[in-house]
């Protein structure tokens, strides 16, 4: 494995070293990539083989304990965060939430720089052996590989290439690896928040696409409605008029309801989980229905509780009662002007390469903790500096390109070499 490896880092070189000139190339910054891409599959490697969900305590403190470990060898002050009273507890929101690490690295300059990944996952303890790490090809599997535990190797290994430079003209470089983003975030966003105003750029560790080698400028904004119905239970058979029945007046509701998205301006509400009932034979007393809610801005989603107040008024069943709860999960990152300047400083950066580099400032499903950083600063917060991956979520196929290790070691060493020295500004 070791020897083929070698061999696809030499071919890509010299693919890349034919296709541009050493004028625009930076060698030594791309010879550095080249020289972190095996200790790097070995760092995806010892991250995934550490079952990580976002509910796994024991998990989340295990890897936490090797990403401080080797930030702090990297030099690093490093310090382990717990939540604090400050928790946005939403429905799905664990007793005891994993820690976060945060590593601070002292330059001699005067830019502020955040890199952002998490090392929590979505599966289970024990799927592990569904989906162990290994490489086939020029792809490296395994769970959370792309989502988004190489973003947390590729942090690390960008730190192994400034100091293999012996580069350090950054005020100061500050690493946060939080452990609920699978969650939407609830102990972590208020230190992201903060974290984003102190920093003069944000850049967010996130995968890619196979199918799109890029960087992204803007995301939805994710949002949860709860509607819980209470009834009155009775015997089905024996006297169902006794009873007042959840399952009708939620099913009353739910169509009332199903026509609140805005496509337009890319606000959607989709019912997406019922829970009702507890035996054949009985009325039943409670239901619950939840909605996924996508927004591009977040004044949509705050219209949207009196939307539904005025609607659910209409009862089908007298004497039923209903209650919601709002959950603002995620706000959406939104593209600025100093976002797409910092970004069009990377696609140049790519044509180093000889590739190209997308950049896409129009929102796109998913959610990020980048739009929690960017909350309350002006300053360029930056997603998608990961691998190229694919199967986020999925406990057979997740995997990451092994040949997009150099391009986007390089690309990110790069930005923060610019952005420290002045090479690019930053407003």
């Amino acid at each position: 494995m070791v020897s083929r490896l070698k061999l696809s880092v030499a071919l890509l070189s010299l693919v890349l070293m034919c296709q541009v000139s050493y004028a625009q190339l930076d060698t030594t910054v791309f010879e550095s990539a080249t020289a972190q891409k095996e200790a790097m599959v070995a760092t995806m490697a010892k991250l995934v083989s550490i079952e990580s969900g976002s509910g796994d305590r024991e998990g989340l403190e295990e890897i936490a304990a090797l990403v401080a470990s080797e930030l702090q060898a990297l030099g690093g002050e490093v310090e382990l965060l717990e939540a604090g009273d400050d928790v946005y507890r939403m429905f799905d929101t664990p007793e005891q939430l994993g820690p976060m690490v945060h590593a601070r690295f002292m330059g001699s300059g005067d830019k502020n720089i955040l890199l952002i990944a998490h090392m929590d996952t979505v599966y289970l303890r024990g799927m592990i052996a569904e989906q162990p790490f290994r490489i086939d090809g020029n792809r490296a599997y395994g769970l959370g590989i792309s989502d988004d535990k190489q973003g947390v190797a590729l942090i690390i290994h960008v730190i192994a290439m400034l100091q293999a430079l012996d580069f350090d003209d950054y005020g100061t470089l500050t690493v946060l690896i939080n452990g609920d983003e699978e969650i939407s975030s609830p102990g972590s966003r208020a230190v992201l928040t903060r974290l984003g105003t102190e920093h003069d750029a944000v850049f967010s560790v996130e995968p890619t696409r196979i199918d799109n080698d890029s960087l992204s400028l803007a995301t939805s904004g994710i949002g949860a409605v709860t509607m819980l119905v209470k009834g009155r239970a009775s015997h089905a058979g024996a006297a169902p008029e006794m009873g007042r029945n959840a399952l009708y007046e939620m099913a009353h509701q739910l169509l009332q309801l199903d026509d609140l998205s805005d496509p337009d301006v890319g606000f959607k509400v989709n019912w997406t989980l019922a829970q009702v009932g507890t035996n054949r034979n009985v009325i039943p007393a409670d239901a619950v229905a939840t909605a996924d809610v996508r927004m591009l801005r977040l004044e949509d989603f705050e219209r949207l509780e009196s939307r539904i107040e005025e609607r659910i008024s209409n009862r089908l069943i007298p004497d039923t009662e209903i209650s919601l709860r709002f959950e603002n999960r995620r706000p959406p990152l939104q593209a600025t002007d100093a976002s797409r300047a910092l970004a069009a400083h990377g696609q140049q950066i790519y044509e180093e390469l000889g590739m190209t580099l997308v950049v896409n400032d129009q929102a796109e499903g998913g959610g990020t903790d980048a739009a929690f950083a960017a909350l309350e600063t002006e300053a360029p917060v930056i997603e998608r500096f990961g691998l190229q991956g694919f199967g986020a979520h999925s406990n057979n196929d997740e995997y990451v390109l092994l040949d997009s290790i150099e391009p986007r070691l390089y690309l990110l060493a790069r930005m923060i070499m610019d952005v420290s020295t002045g090479a690019v500004e930053v407003k």
